[in-house]
């Protein structure tokens, strides 16, 4: 993975975090346009059979790459880091927050849209798959797993890489999952100078302009991961299966779906780990980055 660097050669981007999700993170809230408001039960059942739901609370994981983020050791932070990080990435409020920004947002008709979808024989596979791979996590042997189910697939089968690279167009055409990777490290960076747990050497100007100078190297990097990660989630599906979660990650409704959920996973992430700056300050004393 490679790192993105700040006066230190220790900040790292936690985008293997963010790919799992397939996702174009950076959209407003307002551009799902909802027809109607969704009830909360409808909501929670579109999470549940969407799989939505494991994603959520597979955000915790993110807290792992917290003190690194910011060119520090875990290790800064005491004993009690990980009831902290557990604390701050509780997975019930994830999933309230997550409710309370998609019950007046996401609409009856792309809500009806992908329970229909992933209700189906197909998309209950897919989520399976999904949901395990969201568990399971994506620390370097996964990520090295990926990486090499890719490189096979490139050697002998081209179209099924064709296939994986459709999907995640799909889901991610304009590359706003680049765009939401910078915002949340520079939301939580800020927010940690301004806690007073690390010392910045430029303002968020100069931190935005870094990360523009960097982005298209981060992009690659991106897209590359996207793809070894689809490799090994999908491994199991013919291409047929893939060519029609394609089509269906294609279609307006889904397009919709995708926006306002990616978009709420962006606001998620970014809330938690603007309140986990908060309650570092409390465990350390101030450093220079």
């Amino acid at each position: 993975m490679t790192p993105i660097t700040i006066a230190t050669p220790h900040l790292r981007p936690a985008q293997h975090l963010l790919l799992r999700f397939a996702a174009g993170l950076m959209l407003a809230l307002a551009a799902a346009l909802p027809l109607a408001a969704a009830e909360r039960e409808r909501v929670e059942d579109f999470l549940a059979v969407t799989g939505f739901d494991v994603a959520l609370d597979s955000l915790a994981q993110a807290a792992e790459n917290a003190p690194a983020m910011l060119g520090l050791e875990e290790d800064s932070f005491g004993a009690d880091w990980d009831h902290l990080a557990q604390e701050v990435f509780d997975t019930a409020t994830m999933r309230e927050l997550a409710l309370e920004l998609l019950e007046p947002t996401l609409g009856d008709g792309p809500l009806d849209h992908a329970i229909g979808f992933y209700g189906g024989d197909l998309g209950k596979r897919l989520v399976e798959a999904e949901n395990r791979a969201h568990m399971r996590g994506n620390d370097a042997a996964d990520e090295a797993e990926g990486e090499q189910a890719l490189q096979q697939l490139e050697r002998g089968d081209a179209a099924r890489v064709e296939i994986l690279a459709r999907m995640n167009d799909a889901i991610d055409g304009s590359g706003t999952s680049l765009r939401a990777l910078q915002e949340i490290q520079i939301r939580f960076m800020l927010a940690a100078r301004d806690a007073g747990v690390i010392e910045l050497p430029m303002d968020e100007g100069g931190l935005r302009a870094l990360m523009e100078e960097q982005a298209d190297e981060l992009g690659a990097v991106l897209e590359r991961s996207a793809l070894a990660n689809a490799a090994r989630t999908y491994a199991e599906f013919p291409d047929t299966d893939l060519r029609a979660y394609a089509e269906a990650l294609e279609e307006p409704e889904m397009q919709e779906v995708y926006r306002l959920l990616n978009a709420v996973q962006f606001e998620i992430l970014a809330n938690r780990f603007e309140v986990l700056a908060g309650r570092m300050a409390d465990q350390r004393p101030q450093q220079d980055i």
